[in-house]
């Protein structure tokens, strides 16, 4: 989309306040510049920016700013003087639209714009217009750059390094190079740069090393809230005991994911809903989608969210929705989907708010972010959640039969440096029927304190100990485990 010629049709349109919130004022007054220029020949139109240090200074022309002109109410006051069509550029205004006197100044200069085109462009990173201007205005959106105009950033900055090393070529790695290209994607021209020069100016080339950084470093400028949590290195579908069935629905849609636009008649996964046991492996299986994806993961959580002002909520999941559509491709877990989403006392009405925008999203998503989402307790869960076509499959995790719960032992052993050749897994197995993974796992680092207490080595003896010790969950809370099992029979498709 041609962002120039969409800004001059707003000016055309005779729109008196064209508001624009962004971070990057020098280029957008090089494209009004250029729209300048580009306009002389139908009328030449003078261009001038104003900020509260220097006042008003012509852009068109090379002139000394006016510095009696500084005041937002006298500069305000010298435009409606003016006689003549004039662009006007006010930087960060925003503090001074709570002032009554120019709220309107700015109306009188509005009202009177068929008797003289006097274009006032508010340019801030935030700004919100009082409601009484907002029938003469428009919004316009900055484009972030394109493929093409992030290869000039990244070519800019690689000639800026040659000329302050003698003439030393950056070392560039195709591969490494167009995935940084891509990784760039969502950023900013000044954040594009900066990105672009650290990985450069590190070691004087592009590399695959280089990726991780810039995704890091990427994802923190994006998510300043603080309220998505960024892992690149992810874990592994051979950390995940079991699970076979889930493994092999993901390996299925792993090429569609990650090529949509060669594989146009596929329609791309666009997530699954995980509910289960307790400690069953929900949340490994959700680090370990992003693993077989070969994306970041980024968690959400709900928890995080909730804010005690009105709107608030909402706003923060929007714009961590959309952090994730820009960190795209990726994995986007939230865990216990449940406790952000049911209604939480006297907050049902922002839980109902934060539904339909989360739902809103999951149907309009087309970026390529795939959505696992994990779930305890289906008794909280929302109805129009776990409907058909939500989410591509709803899965059940049910407590490790015996073949994976020795494989389940099998992979915290040797995780923690122990052959399996000493120790009776078979007897193991048998013996934790009931125990979720996350029992098999403590079960496990229990035995190694009590080996590490007598100074002996690891056995067979010290694991069962701890299993006659422990009241595995399905135990404990079997009346729960068994409706949830009957609400899963019919609703969800097992894992294994």
């Amino acid at each position: 989309m041609d962002k120039q010629r969409d800004l001059e049709l707003i000016l055309q349109s005779r729109m008196p306040i064209v508001v624009i919130e962004t971070r990057e004022e020098s280029r957008m007054l090089e494209l009004l510049k250029k729209i300048t220029f580009a306009r002389a020949k139908d009328g030449y139109v003078p261009l001038f920016r104003w900020t509260v240090t220097d006042g008003l200074q012509r852009l068109d022309i090379d002139l000394e700013p006016q510095q009696h002109n500084s005041e937002p109410t006298d500069v305000l006051r010298h435009i409606r003087a003016v006689s003549k069509p004039g662009i006007y550029v006010l930087l960060d205004f925003h503090p001074y639209l709570e002032d009554p006197v120019n709220v309107r100044l700015l109306k009188d200069v509005c009202i009177r714009f068929k008797e003289v085109n006097r274009h006032l462009i508010l340019i801030s990173h935030n700004i919100d217009l009082p409601r009484e201007l907002e029938s003469f205005s428009a919004r316009f959106e900055m484009a972030l750059p394109t493929d093409e105009e992030r290869k000039v950033i990244v070519k800019r900055v690689a000639s800026e390094w040659t000329a302050e090393n003698r003439g030393a070529s950056v070392q560039f790695d195709s591969k490494a190079y167009r995935l940084l290209i891509k990784n760039l994607a969502g950023l900013t021209a000044r954040d594009t740069e900066q990105l672009a020069r650290n990985a450069i100016y590190l070691d004087g080339a592009i590399t695959k090393s280089d990726l991780p950084n810039v995704m890091q470093a990427k994802y923190e400028l994006l998510n300043k809230g603080g309220i998505l949590q960024f892992e690149y290195d992810t874990a592994k579908f051979s950390d995940v005991g079991g699970l076979q069935k889930l493994k092999n629905w993901l390996s299925q849609r792993k090429t569609a994911f990650g090529n949509r636009t060669e594989i146009p008649q596929l329609d791309p996964p666009k997530g699954i809903l995980l509910i289960g046991v307790q400690g069953c492996g929900k949340s490994l299986a959700a680090k370990a989608t992003a693993g077989i994806f070969g994306v970041p993961l980024l968690r959400l959580d709900f928890a995080t969210l909730y804010n005690k002002y009105h709107g608030e909520t909402e706003r923060n999941l929007r714009e961590s929705l959309n952090a994730a559509e820009v960190m795209a491709p990726c994995v986007l877990w939230i865990d216990e989907i449940e406790k952000g989403l049911a209604g939480r006392g006297g907050e049902t009405g922002t839980s109902q708010r934060v539904l339909g925008t989360f739902l809103t999203w999951m149907s309009e998503n087309r970026g390529q972010v795939f959505v696992v989402a994990t779930a305890n307790d289906i008794s909280s869960m929302p109805p129009e959640l776990v409907r058909k076509g939500r989410f591509d499959e709803i899965f059940f995790v049910d407590l490790p039969r015996g073949k994976n719960r020795r494989l389940i032992l099998a992979i915290h052993l040797t995780n923690r440096g122990h052959s399996i050749d000493g120790f009776d897994l078979d007897q193991l197995a048998v013996a934790t029927r009931g125990f979720s993974g996350a029992e098999l796992e403590q079960a496990v680092v229990s035995a190694l304190y009590a080996a590490h207490a007598q100074q002996v080595s690891l056995s067979t003896k010290h694991i069962m100990a701890e299993v006659k010790r422990t009241r595995p969950l399905s135990v404990v809370m079997a009346e729960k485990i068994a409706i949830l099992r009957q609400w899963a029979s019919g609703r969800t498709v097992s894992c294994d």
